[in-house]
């Protein structure tokens, strides 16, 4: 890779074995511990996911402050010039969440493995078990303001019914539904659409994304149009986190996660609920 030519928003697993050697990448695992040690990408670093994710019960995905990012960050040996490529071994929802939060701190270089460690594994990738120990940087977050990539309850508040804008629920439908509650109260966020995220891989393909136009098609049959402002969430902006970079990945210009995502929402009794 040349200090000039960057891997792309989604990169395949073909095209990430010519930068494992480079020192301007930057490849971040967010599996269990035991899965990261029994075999990882060659010079992965490990991230536990309880690192992203600030708990304020019953809000339980909310974004951590500036310098609890500073330090989790600087751990990891992430410097302003580091192209971040991320991937995971479960559905790339903790990878994707990871991306995100470095959009909050406009961090523009970073790529999601397409299907994550299985899709890897599947093209022969090679693996080690030797636990890396990056050198610390001194990564200093700092939010983007104002926000592009973020959505509070307030905002979401100020923007519901408005014609240029698309709520998309990323959970099952049962829970959309109010079936499945795992909240004081069932349902969704008034006018949000459903899409389940998981109807966005393909379990054949070892859940890399499903192909452009099939995306395409579900999010229009939806009226998830590029020319709205579209804002994801699901239980706690995890599973949200990875409908935003296939948002993304297509071209929407305009989408936010909402961390406090259906954890809060659904718990607050002075928001207004639909189901």
């Amino acid at each position: 890779m040349s200090s000039v030519s960057y891997p792309p928003l989604l990169i395949e697993p073909e095209q990430l074995q010519p930068c494992l050697a480079d020192p301007a990448v930057l490849i971040v695992d967010l599996s269990d511990p035991a899965r990261y040690a029994a075999g990882h990408i060659p010079g992965a670093i490990h991230l536990d996911y309880s690192d992203l994710i600030r708990v304020v019960p019953p809000a339980m995905g909310l974004l951590p402050d500036a310098m609890r990012l500073s330090e989790v960050l600087a751990r990891i040996g992430l410097t302003p010039e580091r192209h971040v490529i991320a991937y995971d071994a479960e559905g790339n929802g903790r990878a994707s969440r990871l991306l995100w939060t470095l959009v909050t701190l406009g961090h523009p270089r970073v790529s999601l493995l397409n299907g994550g460690a299985h899709a890897w594994n599947a093209a022969g990738g090679l693996l080690e078990a030797q636990f890396q120990h990056p050198s610390s940087s001194t990564y200093q977050a700092r939010f983007v303001d104002p926000p592009v990539a973020v959505a509070d309850r307030a905002y979401i508040l100020k923007r519901l019914g408005q014609p240029d804008v698309a709520l998309l629920d990323t959970r099952t439908p049962a829970e959309y539904a109010g079936m499945d509650q795992r909240a004081a109260r069932g349902g969704h966020i008034p006018g949000a659409v459903n899409l389940n995220w998981m109807d966005t891989m393909d379990p054949q393909r070892q859940l890399r994304l499903q192909p452009a136009p099939v995306l395409r098609q579900l999010l229009d049959l939806r009226g998830v149009t590029t020319d709205k402002e579209v804002i994801v969430y699901c239980q706690t902006h995890h599973r949200s986190a990875h409908t935003y970079w296939v948002l993304r990945y297509l071209g929407y210009p305009r989408v936010r996660g909402y961390p406090g995502a259906w954890s809060e929402w659904g718990n607050d009794p002075s928001v207004p609920v639909e189901a």
